[in-house]
């Protein structure tokens, strides 16, 4: 097995947000030399890794010069130039996951077609070059409303993602490549995380379960184990370990799904990353999403993923209604509540929905975790001065 522990061995992170910051206190146990790259200069991980730049992820000359510092390179973030991932590779340096997983799951009209060429569950859709051409699909009967608009790229924390109920909810949309998918009736929205290591190690944590805030469309809490049947949790493990089969990635991928009212699996959409469905593994579990994603890169001896107690994580976002240098209002009432551990990212200025940290709950008994979890959402608020 190769030695990454002391020695002069660089790992390299594209992307400096509270993932990578997460990431790096792994690092930091292990003694491993870090290289992070990301557009802002205030970035959570600026403060943490051993060699920080600032730099386009987009661009093929920073990515790639950044890119032949290090021995492994892997990514927080899906928004990274794939072609110079691709000659970073061709020239010797290591990339997990790969330049061709990125590029299947980077693009989601490419990653539903993926779905379907390798029968994998996943809800019907309709692909578009361009946004505008969807009035003329509904004039035609080739397209019903409503539907789930969904742009093929750079989308994130809801953001690129509608409901479309009339033709006036088109209104605005940016005239992009696009999806329309049609609206699944579901019962819960689920997500499993499965790692896999270049030596064909597999792994997977318990299913969670979601629950999302209305207007924002992002995750509020996240349920570990998910409240569902048995015979349910072993369909979603099943699905998600076929994603992972097919796709051939290294890492960890997050896979999040549907439980659809006849209690079928589809799935939604995929994150070759550590990603907000595993938060409270940091806490709960025997071994974190963050640590875990380390081991595969590396190809070291997978973790057990199992779960040590209940565990639910509370997203904090920043409060409707303040933009500009963040306050955490009664974080001391939240530090008073046992089991509750909260995690802030560092972000220096807060705006609506904006993420900026989470809390883990852990519990031996499921109902008071998630009424603790509830009084943490309502005690703790992100505000601004």
């Amino acid at each position: 097995m190769k030695t990454y522990f002391s020695s002069d061995f660089k790992l390299g992170i594209l992307g400096g947000g509270q993932l990578g910051r997460m990431l790096l206190r792994e690092t930091n146990k292990f003694d491993i030399q870090t290289y992070v790259i990301d557009p802002s200069n205030e970035a959570p991980c600026q403060a943490f890794a051993h060699q920080f730049t600032q730099g386009d992820l987009l661009d093929f000359d920073t990515v790639y010069n950044f890119g032949k510092k290090v021995d492994v390179l892997t990514f927080e973030i899906e928004s990274v130039n794939v072609d110079a991932l691709q000659k970073l590779e061709s020239e010797g340096v290591i990339v997990y996951p790969s330049s061709k997983t990125l590029g299947i799951i980077q693009n989601k009209a490419t990653q539903k077609l993926f779905y379907k060429d390798h029968d994998i569950p996943t809800a019907p859709f309709t692909r578009f070059a361009f946004t505008s051409e969807i009035h003329d699909a509904i004039s035609n009967g080739g397209l019903q409303l409503p539907f789930v608009w969904k742009a093929a790229q750079f989308g994130y924390d809801g953001n690129g993602v509608k409901v479309i109920r009339t033709l006036k909810d088109l209104i605005d949309l940016p005239n992009t490549e696009c999806i329309a998918e049609e609206m699944v009736p579901f019962k819960n929205e689920l997500a499993v995380i499965v790692t896999r290591n270049p030596s064909g190690e597999m792994r997977n944590y318990p299913v969670v379960e979601m629950e999302f805030h209305p207007e924002a469309n992002q995750v509020e809490y996240v349920i570990c184990p998910a409240r569902i049947s048995d015979d349910v949790a072993q369909k979603a493990i099943d699905v998600a370990l076929k994603v992972s089969k097919q796709i051939n990635h290294v890492g960890l991928l997050a896979v999040e799904l549907f439980q659809t009212q006849d209690d079928d699996i589809l799935v939604n959409e995929v994150a070759p990353r550590p990603h907000n469905s595993g938060h409270q593994t940091i806490e709960a579990s025997y071994t974190s999403q963050f640590e875990q994603h380390l081991r595969a890169i590396l190809d070291l001896p997978l973790g057990n993923p199992e779960s040590k107690a209940n565990g639910i994580m509370v997203n904090l976002v920043g409060a409707e209604g303040y933009t500009g240098n963040v306050v955490y209002e009664n974080m001391s009432t939240l530090l008073a509540m046992d089991g509750v551990t909260p995690h802030i990212y560092g972000k220096k200025e807060t705006r609506p929905f904006r993420k900026m940290g989470h809390v883990t709950i852990v519990h031996k008994n499921m109902e008071s975790a998630r009424a603790i979890a509830q009084k943490v959402k309502e005690t703790i608020k992100v505000i601004s001065n």
